[in-house]
């Protein structure tokens, strides 16, 4: 079944990329060619959301929101739908009954992602994300000269790309995009929406086998190893080391000035552990050290707390 889903979730949107030039709003952008529409579509419907185009210059306003945003909530449900299976298989040892895919599929969706998306939207619009279907406008640059730019359902896909790990982008600043990410709040907020659902499982997991001790002890262990990089991330990356660091208060390169080291390094830290990949800085200019440690929780993206679904199953495998 999962399989299955997969390959028609893969298929649609491949299509949808590819008849994209005759569908309503599409921004005047043409159809995405052959490779990238498959590259992008197996990346989203894998919940890996691997981009290697310009959102904002490449996808209009149904695939951004019928294609993209619709498989960032699916490729959640399904993580969930296959850790719910497993733990079935543990609480369930006298049995080969592990559920319905399409069942916990449409209770995952309609009663954790859809609901909590909602109102991560709403509060991503009050922080200053928009949400719009408005088309591309030239702005005038302050320095002279103009700048385009274009709206989107921009909160709407932001909420799910952080509860549901996927971390594909609306633009290709991502999450240090002002529309997506505008202030220190909204960070945070996207930093918990990123950290709710991973850590919550182990709660579910004691729940289903009848001990919540268990999920406690797995929540303790994701814990303990997503502290420890935090206080390793803040620790170097706010070192000074030379005339330029000792100016900035820290390592800045590659940061937004509006959300510091602190936000900058918690962001990376969240993201890496849950394989999410949404970014509100450059990890490339991070120190050597900080940069080794987003390198190192890629490698733990599957347990600490992991992704959606995978933390948990990662965990326990």
């Amino acid at each position: 079944g999962v399989l299955a889903f997969s390959a028609v979730s893969v298929l649609f949107l491949y299509l949808m990329q590819r008849v994209q030039g005759s569908l309503p709003g599409s921004l005047g952008f043409s159809s995405i060619d052959p490779d990238q529409a498959f590259n992008t579509a197996a990346s989203f419907v894998a919940n890996t959301n691997w981009q290697s185009y310009y959102g904002e210059q490449a996808m209009g306003h149904v695939v951004q929101t019928g294609g993209l945003a619709v498989q960032n909530f699916l490729s959640a449900a399904v993580g969930m739908a296959v850790a719910v299976a497993l733990v079935r298989g543990f609480a369930r040892s006298r049995t080969g009954e592990l559920g319905n895919f399409w069942a916990d599929l449409v209770r995952g969706t309609v009663r954790i992602l859809i609901p909590v998306s909602v109102i991560g939207a709403i509060i991503l619009v009050a922080c200053g994300a928009i949400q719009n279907f408005s088309g591309i406008h030239q702005v005038g640059q302050f320095m002279g000269g103009t700048q385009e730019w274009n709206g989107g359902a921009v909160a709407s896909q932001e909420a799910i790309k952080e509860l549901g790990t996927n971390g594909g982008g609306y633009f290709n600043a991502n999450s240090a995009h002002p529309f997506e990410n505008p202030n220190p709040l909204s960070n945070l907020f996207e930093i918990f929406l990123i950290l709710l659902i991973p850590f919550a499982l182990t709660r579910t997991f004691g729940r289903m086998v009848g001990s919540l001790k268990q999920g406690y002890a797995i929540l303790g262990a994701m814990a303990v190893i997503w502290i420890g990089f935090t206080a390793l991330m803040m620790w170097t990356e706010f070192a000074h080391r030379g005339p330029a660091f000792e100016v900035a208060g820290g390592a800045m390169e590659g940061k937004e000035t509006r959300f510091g080291i602190a936000g900058s390094s918690l962001f990376a830290v969240a993201t890496t552990l849950t394989s999410t990949g949404a970014v509100n800085s450059f990890h490339s200019s991070y120190t050597g050290f900080g940069g080794g440690i987003t390198m190192l929780g890629m490698q733990l993206g599957e347990i600490a707390p992991g992704g959606v679904g995978s933390g948990l199953y990662g965990m326990l495998i």
